[in-house]
């Protein structure tokens, strides 16, 4: 089962830091993202989202190699096999686009809009799918981000240490003090 995980951050390219950081740990082996999107809010008020996983270039990359190889069987009939492949990689990679341009894996596409147009201008958010993690390094290494959780679906205490983790920069340095408004706990969704 996957948690949801929602952060907000005061600076629209502080998202993709935390992402590129998250990134690294799963390279690691650290954590397991099943999705993982930026939200930014540009000064203007309009929303921009970056999704981390391109359907649309897996589907196509899935149906080239699947429509080259039946392409290639089906040419092996008719005695021209290279034709089969070229025509049957064409054919499969128009349709794996296709199919993956009407695929919504992960995270829903609507709550990304509908929480995107709740940020604050010139700010940005996290939406993270987490399949697994190993919480104390993970946490450690978030601690060196300011961020505040807007939505998750983690047990309280789980929330609670992420709360923690992403408010210690706060506390430590250079960012600004966080108001009691801003680090208000928000109810999380099951």
């Amino acid at each position: 089962m996957s948690d949801l995980i929602v952060v907000g951050f005061d600076r629209p390219e502080e998202a993709d830091r935390v992402l590129m950081q998250l990134n690294r740990m799963r390279r690691e082996y650290l954590i397991d993202l099943a999705d993982a999107v930026v939200v930014i809010r540009d000064p203007d008020g309009k929303v921009q989202i970056k999704q981390s996983i391109s359907m649309i270039g897996q589907g196509a990359s899935y149906g080239t190699l699947s429509g080259a190889l039946w392409g290639t069987l089906i040419g092996f009939l008719f005695l021209n096999p290279l034709a089969g492949m070229a025509i049957g990689g064409a054919v499969g990679a128009g349709s794996g686009a296709l199919t993956g341009s009407l695929v919504d894996y992960g995270i829903n596409d609507d709550f990304i809009r509908e929480m995107g147009q709740t940020l604050t201008p010139n700010s940005s958010a996290l939406f993270l799918l987490v399949r697994k993690v190993q919480p104390e390094k993970v946490l450690a290494e978030l601690s060196a981000f300011n961020g505040r959780v807007l939505r998750t679906s983690l047990s309280p205490e789980q929330e609670a240490q992420l709360r923690v983790a992403l408010a210690r920069e706060g506390a430590v340095g250079d960012a600004e003090p966080a108001s009691s408004e801003r680090q208000s706990p928000e109810p999380a969704l099951t």
